[in-house]
Formats: C-alpha cells, structure tokens, sequence
C-alpha cells in the first residue's frame, strides 16, 4: 500500500519521512501544487517548498531529497546559497543544477533594475540583489559591483573566495579590474557566513586598503555592504569610510 509523507519533529526542524513507493511520492507533489493553487505559495512551509523544486528533477524522490538537503544545510535560504559542489555532496547533478537555476534566475532578475539606473538611489535594490547573491553561503566571498558614470551596474564579479571566516582580497586587483571594465567607481560587498552583522576590524581595514588603491587611480568606492543573514549593512552609514 502506498503511503504518503507524515510530519515530525527531530531537533527542531519539522522534516518529512521519505515515500515508500514512488505512487505515494507523485501523489504527494500533486497534493502540495493543489494546495498551493488553493491557497497560495505561503500555504507551503520550506519544506514542502523544496519538496516541489526537488521534484522537477527527481519527481520519484523528491521527499527523500528534501529532508536530506534540510538536514544539511538547516533551512531554505542555505540551499539555494550553497554552492554547486556542495549540493553536489547532497544530491545529484540534475537536482543541484535546478536548485543553483532558481538563484541566478533570481539574482538576474534583482540584477536588471540596477543596470537602468543609479544603484546610489535604489538602496533597497541593492539589498535584495545581495541577500541572493551572498546570504547562505557557507564561506566568506568578497564581491565588487563595477559602475558607470551613471553609477549603472556594468558588472558584478567575484574578487575574492575563502573559508568560513575570511576571504582574501587584493586592492591593486579590484583596481586593476575596474580600469579593464572602464568603471568610473564601485561597491564592495561580502558576506558573513556566521550570520554577525558587526564588520571586524579586518573588514574595515581591508576597506580602507581599497578605497586608497583605488583613489590613486580616480576611482570612487561609495560603500561596503556586509551581508549576514536577511541583514545587509552598510559601511558608509555606520560611519566606517
């Protein structure tokens, strides 16, 4: 007899018991996309959430999955921010490329107001594009937003790539590379894996190193943004450059 995924409670996280039999797995996806038709996406805890995006590429196995990639990485926001080889670890390469999918998409989408106008005067913008970008990642990366005149996004590159607590950044580089991109000023951003907002002394050292390499060379830093968790902090507004 088929048997459709029950609920419990294990440390804390509400997970869902694997399907014995893939009828019961179907049977299962079908009645949260009903759900969700009936009463919207919020009726889906996380979950559930995930059981659905798993089951685009794993229809069979998509509860089992689920639970596995909650109990690894602890909640939604950590998926979709883990990295390619480490969802690699967890499920296979039809699933991780499907969960890596739905965050570019994302950030492409938050990405495209920035590149019409000022990101100076879209501070909400910017937010939302870094949460998806650095929030949930298990190691420390430093990002640099490369701007026009206009102070219109032309690119967002990877400048820097370490371990839970540190990633290594070299000025002359993040100089070098916005001469190349022809960029008339720019944005620092990295993120704090441990969730804590509060920029170290490291940080703001390190801000500091930049915004010289870059002056002598008539390049604008206008802010370093830190984000840790659902937070995004700003460097120029807490009085740190």
């Amino acid at each position: 007899m088929s048997q459709h995924p029950t609920r419990r409670r294990r440390a804390g996280l509400q997970e869902a018991v694997p399907c014995f039999d893939a009828s019961g797995c179907a049977v299962a996806a079908r009645e949260l996309r009903s759900r969700a038709v009936r009463h919207g996406l919020q009726a889906l805890d996380e979950m559930e959430t995930l059981q659905l995006l798993v089951a685009r590429a794993a229809p069979r196995r998509a509860a089992a999955l689920a639970e596995r990639l909650m109990v690894r990485f602890g909640g939604l926001a950590h998926v979709l921010g883990a990295s390619l080889p480490e969802l690699l670890q967890v499920v296979d390469e039809s699933v991780a490329l499907e969960l890596k999918l739905l965050q570019d998409a994302t950030r492409r989408v938050l990405e495209f107001p920035m590149r019409r106008r000022s990101i100076l005067s879209s501070w909400s913008a910017v937010a939302d594009y870094l949460r998806i970008s650095l929030s949930g990642q298990s190691r420390e990366s430093f990002r640099v937003l490369f701007l026009d005149r206009r102070n219109g996004l032309i690119a967002d590159e990877l400048m820097g790539a370490g371990t839970v607590d540190h990633a290594p950044v070299y000025p002359r580089e993040v100089a070098r590379r916005a001469l190349e991109l022809a960029a008339s000023s720019c944005c620092l951003a990295h993120n704090h894996p441990s969730g804590d907002p509060s920029p170290s002394k490291a940080d703001v050292e390190m801000t500091r190193q930049v915004v010289e390499a870059c002056r002598t060379l008539g390049l604008a830093v206008h802010d370093h943004f830190l984000v840790a968790g659902d937070q995004v902090v700003s460097f120029r507004a807490a009085g740190l450059m």
